[in-house]
């Protein structure tokens, strides 16, 4: 345990759990102390209560967890960043957890490829695997009667990330350089007597030997004949054989449907309709509906008027 990495003057947490034995703690912290001097201080913390303790962000060289002999605790995504959150940037994070070899959806154990991930996603970079050790058949069966598991493949594995050399949330400014736009290139000169050869004058215009062609010369008899209105008209209405008017019609169906319309509406010849049934003729198409104003507008089915 005296190769932890730690160095004189270093501050250091070290983690454990229920299943480390006093004695074992205390010879750990008694060889950590020795190697980090009188200048450097050595802290103690149950894994399961270092998200209840009051550590400041950076507060540590190096955070080790899982190192007590007889740990088999197991770093939950929560503990990972609290132990990225209270280490220095640079600083190390060195733990030692019981893996699974068997891949798929376990939630109590982590696989020996998703352990490396954890880290990663905790903010821990440069992850490396330093040891790994299958556990014999009495730790197997022990970690399996402590944690309900069915797993055989069971393995210690001591991994190492370092805080990346900038705290959570710093900023820094960025000195950016932006390169001067460059002039547009300049226009080649025109050389005058080239102008001249495409410059057209009046003279020009009215000069003899120009022969000059009447755009009327161009239309024939044919092409100055008025077209007919009827052509004119699109044939998706009248020409489908149907009495039903296109969708924005233009061809001027739809007027003349409006119209015949218009034309149906019967005419009171009494011009009592609209007091009621009780002063209608016996043939009067309002019969059976309710009075309305004189003038009011009344639609009646195709059904009344054909029974009219």
């Amino acid at each position: 345990m005296a190769e932890c990495g730690v160095s004189k003057g270093q501050r250091v947490v070290v983690g454990w759990d229920s299943h480390s034995s006093p004695e074992a703690i205390q010879s750990l912290v008694q060889s950590l102390q020795a190697a980090v001097g009188a200048d450097g201080h050595v802290s103690v913390e149950n894994i399961n209560q270092l998200l209840q303790s009051s550590y400041k962000e950076s507060s540590f060289d190096a955070v080790l967890s899982g190192l007590v002999p007889g740990s088999s605790g197991v770093h939950s995504a929560e503990v990972l960043a609290e132990m990225a959150r209270i280490v220095k940037p640079g600083g190390r994070v060195l733990l030692r957890e019981v893996v699974t070899a068997e891949t798929g959806n376990n939630s109590r154990l982590k696989s020996l490829s998703k352990l490396p991930t954890a880290l990663t996603l905790s903010g821990l970079v440069e992850i490396k695997e330093l040891q790994k050790t299958p556990l014999t058949s009495e730790q197997t069966q022990a970690v399996r009667e402590r944690l309900g598991l069915q797993c055989n493949s069971l393995f210690f594995v001591e991994i190492e990330g370092k805080k990346p050399k900038f705290e959570v949330g710093s900023s820094h400014q960025l000195k950016l350089s932006f390169a001067k736009k460059s002039a547009p290139p300049e226009k080649p000169a025109v050389d005058p007597a080239a102008a001249q050869l495409w410059t057209l004058s009046a003279a020009d215009m009215n000069d003899d030997d120009m022969d000059l062609l009447d755009s009327d010369e161009l239309l024939d008899a044919e092409d100055l004949k008025k077209p007919d209105p009827s052509s004119l008209r699109a044939p998706s209405c009248k020409d489908s054989g149907k009495r039903k008017a296109c969708k924005n019609c233009t061809c001027g169906l739809a007027e003349q449907l409006e119209q015949e319309k218009r034309s149906l509406q019967p005419r009171s010849a009494c011009g009592n309709c609209y007091l009621g049934d009780a002063f209608r003729c016996a043939s009067c198409p309002y019969r059976g509906m309710p009075a309305f104003k004189p003038g009011e507008k009344i639609l009646l089915e195709e059904d009344n008027l054909h029974d009219a």
